[in-house]
């Protein structure tokens, strides 16, 4: 092939990529729970959250905070989350086990359809939550905070990134998602705010640094 036709087949090629761009499939939405605060906001509040160490975890046991509750028929708190948190999702016409659907977890990215790949995670875990404040709530306090469809406290994620996480703050665990640091600063921090609960000093300063990627 000569120059003259090496450089029109290279311009023809050029001239397909914006169709050949714009026939690729839009990504999946990345859910957004709700609540969640502005990173100004989350700044504020995070300068007002009372600093301490963290409690003892004597006496913890996830069965302190009773989930997932029925939230309306036969619908338990896992699957309204799964519901709102995914796409095309098909559940049983009998109940509401899911059947199908779409998730993309804000964690890592991934794309899952089948809800077995999907745990719901607390995003400040049950167990931080009782180190600092809420093993001196009741159990209805406790079933409120591990059932919470109001505030930013329950996501939808990939199963072995949630179980990476464990009961981990944001100063040993942080999403691999760098772009979702933000994000996860300022739903930590309402949590923590809403429920007053205690962070500690190592706490704040991720917390921090988090939210400077805003």
């Amino acid at each position: 092939m000569g120059f003259v036709q090496l450089s029109q087949a290279l311009i023809a090629v050029l001239a397909l990529r914006p169709a050949m761009i714009a026939a690729l499939p839009a990504p999946e939405p990345v859910p957004s729970p709700p609540g969640v605060p502005s990173a100004s906001t989350a700044r504020s509040e995070l300068a007002a959250l009372t600093v301490a160490a963290q409690g003892s975890q004597d006496g913890y046991s996830r069965d302190k905070f009773p989930h997932w509750i029925t939230q309306s028929g036969s619908c338990d708190t896992r699957d309204v989350v799964l519901k709102r948190d995914g796409t095309n999702v098909v559940q049983s016409s009998s109940g509401c086990t899911t059947t199908s659907g779409t998730w993309v977890s804000p964690y890592d990215g991934a794309t899952w359809t089948a809800s077995s790949d999907v745990d719901i995670d607390h995003l400040v875990p049950l167990s931080n939550a009782w180190k600092s404040g809420a093993s001196a709530w009741t159990t209805a306090d406790r079933q409120a905070f591990a059932n919470d469809l109001t505030h930013p406290q329950l996501l939808a994620v990939t199963d072995n990134v949630n179980e990476s996480k464990g009961d981990k703050g944001p100063e040993e665990w942080k999403p691999p998602l760098t772009s979702y640091y933000c994000t996860y600063a300022e739903m930590w921090v309402k949590v923590k705010t809403v429920y007053n609960l205690t962070i500690t000093s190592d706490e704040k300063s991720a917390l921090s640094d988090m939210l400077d990627t805003c």
